[in-house]
């Protein structure tokens, strides 16, 4: 009897090499993984005095850098842009086109933001670029041309908002350091430094009236950096940077900002009013040019300065303390208005002093005139009105 005989397996061979080859792969992804953890502990290993850690910095550098961290996420980057109609084959086509940049800050958590008037002036269209880099379409909420400021609204939750601390302008002194975050050029969150260089200063506004106690800096401030803050060394809004003095356009070393008691003054009553209140002793002046023209031709003293009256408002301030304007005798003879010299303590040079002055009051206080009528000095008192707008 034959054995029975059993089937040959040519593929006992082949499964041994398959099952070393896949021993080899595990060792070798095992020796690949623990070579990396070895290479990732080295790394962590390494002393800390190896990582470049800069130590050298003084004090002042270091609060200058504590005082950017807290105040930059305040200022904001506005865009503006305006609408043109283009005409098309068939119909016209209105187009939206880049105007301009400028910045500001963040006056409260209800979203009004501050900032120049010329920033946003002929715009059609504004946005606001938070620091968190989010924009957003702001809304005109109200203008003061006289005073180049302007207060936008946007819609963003209150916890991006992080207003601005406000400080105080009355006490600066020449020296002081400061700082100017803005957007230059475009260039966002850009800080310079410098010193207030000047107090008092003058600029002229787009309506041709003065801005006064202007503070001067010789911190950069470029295009782009108008409607941004001017800060002190502790990190307090002291005014809103709003012009340069350069023939080129370009930043020359001196610089100029809108001093802050005047903006604390004003943008509560955008906010609320969209317009700023200045109180009235309703009447029109002559121009100041005349005036000098009646003390050359001696019709008025050397001694007399001030603001004449050349109409009245019925019922107005003036009307009610008894004021006299221009006027004609029975004969035909010109006979001068009062001349205002004196508003409360403040001396009447010319009708920029008389505005100066009754924007420190406000609708409702009464106040004390010193007049000039027939060659003699008069006090009157007279209460303060809202502009009636009419003659």
């Amino acid at each position: 009897m034959v054995p029975e005989q059993q089937p040959l397996r040519f593929d006992a061979p082949a499964r041994k090499s398959s099952i070393t080859q896949k021993w080899l792969i595990f060792i070798l992804i095992i020796l690949i993984i623990g070579m990396t953890f070895e290479l990732v502990s080295r790394k962590l290993r390494q002393p800390a005095s190896r990582i470049p850690v800069r130590t050298d910095l003084t004090q002042s550098e270091l609060r200058t850098i504590e005082l950017f961290r807290e105040s930059s996420p305040s200022v904001v980057h506005i865009r503006t842009s305006e609408f043109a109609l283009e005409a098309g084959q068939f119909n016209m086509n209105l187009q939206k086109t880049p105007q301009g940049s400028g910045s500001g800050f963040i006056w409260d958590r209800n979203g009004h933001i501050v900032t120049n008037f010329h920033v946003i002036q002929k715009a059609d269209e504004a946005t606001v670029t938070l620091a968190d880099n989010t924009t957003w379409k702001a809304k005109l909420v109200g203008f003061e041309q006289s005073k180049d400021l302007a207060v936008l609204r946007i819609n963003a939750p209150s916890e991006q908002l992080k207003p601005i601390k406000v400080g105080y302008s009355a006490d600066l002194q020449v020296g002081q350091t400061v700082l100017a975050i803005g957007n230059p050029f475009g260039l966002d969150q850009t800080l310079t430094t410098g010193i207030i260089s000047g107090l008092g200063r003058e600029i002229i506004s787009a309506t041709g009236r003065s801005i006064r106690n202007v503070i001067q800096t010789d911190a950069a401030i470029n295009p782009g950096n108008s409607g941004g803050p001017l800060l002190d060394s502790s990190g307090h809004l002291i005014g809103v940077n709003t012009a340069i003095y350069s023939t080129s356009h370009v930043y020359a070393g001196i610089g100029y900002a809108v001093p802050v008691d005047l903006i604390s003054r004003f943008v509560p009553q955008l906010i609320r009013y969209g317009t700023i209140q200045i109180p009235s002793l309703n009447f029109t002046g002559i121009d100041d040019v005349v005036t000098r023209k009646l003390k050359i031709n001696r019709l008025l003293t050397q001694e007399a300065h001030g603001v004449m009256l050349q109409d009245v408002i019925p019922g107005g301030a003036a009307d009610l303390a008894g004021l006299n304007a221009i006027s004609f005798d029975k004969a035909g003879n010109l006979v001068l208005g009062d001349l205002i010299m004196q508003l409360d303590e403040i001396p009447i040079a010319d009708a920029d002093d008389l505005l100066a002055a009754l924007e420190t009051h406000k609708v409702g206080d009464e106040v004390t005139l010193i007049i000039f009528r027939n060659n003699k000095k008069l006090k009157v008192k007279a209460k303060l009105q809202e502009w009636k707008n009419e003659q």
